[in-house]
């Protein structure tokens, strides 16, 4: 039986993974080789975390991927509720750092639980649409899905974690598509975006992420306008990528990744570090493979053998396509700056075991797609 059961293992899914992986190591040894903090801390410490973060994750992996996730159906709601429970926890007793009060620390290490928040609420929503399978489309099913949604991503947009929260949206837009949501459904919906959004930029947005929205839109619509400092990030982080030429200078040999140039290189801006020191073939090769894990998530979720299991597949490539987009498009100044890590890439140990257990959600989900019949 087990036998067969691991023949239909994703193996082009576990090579993306980990060819991702040896991007990622690299990048990371290179950002914070000679990187330091503002006050003069080095970040060469975080190298060997990285590698301890993979570690735990490849085990987190591959325990998800022997674990029947149709066992979790049953889990989601205390689950879910555990997650609320730990963001409100995080208002109380976390730690503050770059600005936001998203950390629990447990001795010497932290953790981010909005980052298990992601699968969590993945989990709720597969569970809950599966529930009302029968009639996942209508109105007050689709809406009961977004009242899952927005009470964690409430408790993530007041740490405030801006980005966090974008994903959690993502996450619920593309399960209830997955799930049945209709084109009147989304429109309407997109309709009432609008006065939210305004009320978020009045009410629920501090100084800091309205300076980052207004300075995104002057460098679109007049640069001359972008007070430097505001936009250093993005300026430092476009110079380093167009540095970079089509091979780069070679790992280590950055001028902006080694100069200690460009902010937080080792997690929000990874990817100026590959675009200078891997050039532009570099760049293309971490986005072909980004994007060929993330057509394997959709395979996988076109092949369950159950709706919980294919809106599982489908959170995971909403959590995932959307950090990806996001991360790139802040790094090309093509979207805001919101702080979220390039899957399989950025430093970050919260976020690395996260990713890699959501892929081994994908293989359980991929090796039960047949029902075994004897």
């Amino acid at each position: 039986m087990e036998t067969r059961r691991w023949r239909e293992y994703n193996w082009p899914l576990l090579v993306c993974v980990l060819v991702l992986l040896t991007i990622g190591v690299l990048a990371v040894y290179s950002a914070t080789l000679t990187a330091v903090t503002f006050n003069g801390v080095p970040l060469s410490t975080l190298f060997p975390r990285q590698l301890v973060s993979i570690g735990a994750g490849l085990v987190a992996m591959v325990g998800a991927t022997l674990f029947d996730y149709s066992l979790l159906s049953s889990l989601a709601r205390p689950i879910y509720l555990g997650m609320l429970v730990l963001l409100a926890s995080v208002l109380v007793i976390g730690r503050i750092s770059e600005g936001a009060q998203s950390w629990i620390a447990i001795g010497q290490r932290t953790f981010q639980p909005a980052e298990i928040g992601k699968l969590a609420l993945i989990l709720a929503l597969a569970a809950y649409f599966q529930h009302f399978e029968r009639a996942r489309s209508s109105w007050p099913v689709q809406l009961g899905g977004l009242l899952i949604a927005v009470p964690p991503m409430l408790l993530v947009l007041v740490q405030p974690d801006l980005g966090t929260a974008i994903v959690l949206g993502c996450i619920w837009l593309v399960i209830a598509w997955g799930a049945g949501m209709t084109l009147g459904q989304l429109l309407a919906l997109a309709l009432l975006a609008g006065p939210l959004a305004l009320a978020g930029w009045r009410y629920v947005f501090d100084d800091e992420q309205r300076s980052r929205l207004t300075t995104f839109y002057y460098l679109l619509t007049d640069p001359s306008k972008v007070d430097f400092n505001d936009g250093y990030n993005v300026i430092q982080a476009l110079s380093a990528i167009g540095q970079g030429g089509w091979v780069g200078a070679g790992l280590t040999r950055g001028l902006f990744s080694q100069g200690n140039y460009v902010p937080v290189q080792h997690t929000d801006f990874i990817f100026a570090v590959i675009g200078e020191e891997m050039g532009f073939v570099g760049g293309v090769v971490l986005i072909t493979f980004q994007a060929l894990l993330l057509w394997q998530a959709l395979t996988i979720a076109g092949q369950a053998r159950d709706t919980f299991g294919r809106l599982i597949a489908f959170g995971v490539f909403g959590m995932l396509f959307c950090h990806l987009v996001v991360n790139l498009g802040m790094n090309l100044s093509l979207l805001p700056v919101t702080g979220l890590p390039l899957p399989f890439i950025s430093s970050g140990g919260s976020f690395m075991i996260t990713v890699l257990t959501a892929i081994g959600l994908l293989q359980s989900i991929a090796l039960r797609r047949r029902r075994l019949v004897f």
